[in-house]
């Protein structure tokens, strides 16, 4: 495999970058005290820019739903699956995230690009515009609703009847760091107004700096870990994101008539190592965060063989 290849030239910069973020942590450049104000600068201040702007684009009208809707059937069903698994707790709910979250920003958008070309890219797009908006959001629903029957099971907050328990959960979930720039762009992409580049311009290098930097906060993250005792729970969760979401992707896109490109795009898109989204959202909660770091950097690498296998087999797929 050269340099020039799909996968390598689209993985090798995140490696590299996380890999950055190791030897920085490792030569105590920066501090482990000084971890969780850098992961509130990404996901309150970075991730915000980024989010809004992406959606700000977006006319809803425009887009085809077909495939991606499938692709999100499939990860919230995966979702539920991993997290009945791993015991119905906020932690596994963290865990099963990382089952299916994939990283199709940073690395999916060169990948396909490459391989697909713009055709392939428009399918990608599709599933980027409501990607974050659809799964992260359904996680953190189901986040809230678990963090708070953790709490009443703890004694440490107020016993509710199960419909408000949903109704709080649901507030939760829509006045988040996550949620609220997605429909804020989505509302203002409505308008048709556009950005002005007085405010478009800040607003893209925030978010230009929201990949490198979340992906060198997990190498610093990665060198304060003892990956060592969770190499083996990581390696696990990384077959679940990098081998059996594109499978279950794949046999369903089949069983519903999804044929052509935009299967092969959807499998991909499945097949993509674990996003940084994922490590920040344990951050946020303090739940799995070293099981996490270790899987988004173990599914980054075995993403170099894993990617590979599924575009090698995906036009081999029945049409």
């Amino acid at each position: 495999m050269t340099l020039d290849h799909p996968v390598l030239s689209a993985l090798l910069p995140v490696v590299l970058l996380i890999a950055i973020g190791v030897i920085a942590g490792k030569a105590n450049l920066i501090r482990g005290e000084a971890v969780r104000d850098l992961s509130n600068l990404v996901f309150l201040v970075l991730t915000q820019a980024l989010l809004f702007r992406t959606m700000s684009t977006v006319h809803i009208e425009r887009l085809d739903f077909k495939s991606t809707a499938l692709y999100y059937a499939v990860a919230a069903v995966f979702f539920l699956a991993v997290l009945a698994a791993q015991g119905l707790s906020s932690r596994a709910a963290v865990v099963a995230l990382a089952a299916i979250f994939s990283n199709t920003l940073m690395i999916g958008v060169p990948l396909v690009g490459l391989a697909y070309g713009e055709a392939g890219l428009v399918h990608l797009f599709t599933l980027i515009s409501m990607h974050t908006l659809v799964l992260l959001t359904f996680v953190t629903v189901v986040l809230e609703l678990l963090v708070a029957r953790e709490a009443a099971q703890a004694g440490t907050g107020e016993p509710r009847h199960m419909l408000a328990t949903v109704a709080q959960a649901v507030k939760n979930a829509i006045f988040h760091p996550v949620p609220m720039p997605i429909i804020a762009g989505l509302l203002y992409a409505q308008t048709g107004w556009g950005l002005h580049p007085v405010v478009e311009r800040p607003l893209r290098l925030l978010g230009d700096a929201f990949g490198p930097l979340a992906l060198v906060l997990v190498g610093v993250t990665l060198s304060q870990a003892a990956i060592g005792r969770q190499f083996r729970a990581a390696l696990g969760i990384s077959a679940l994101k990098n081998l059996l979401h594109p499978a279950l992707m794949a046999a369903a896109g089949w069983a519903f008539g999804l044929r052509g490109l935009p299967l092969a795009v959807m499998v991909v898109a499945a097949s993509l190592p674990i996003g940084a989204n994922v490590f920040l959202f344990s951050q946020r909660y303090r739940k799995a965060e070293d099981i996490v770091t270790a899987s988004v950097a173990v599914s980054t690498v075995l993403a170099l063989l894993s990617v590979s296998l599924v575009m090698a087999l995906v036009p081999y797929l029945p049409g």
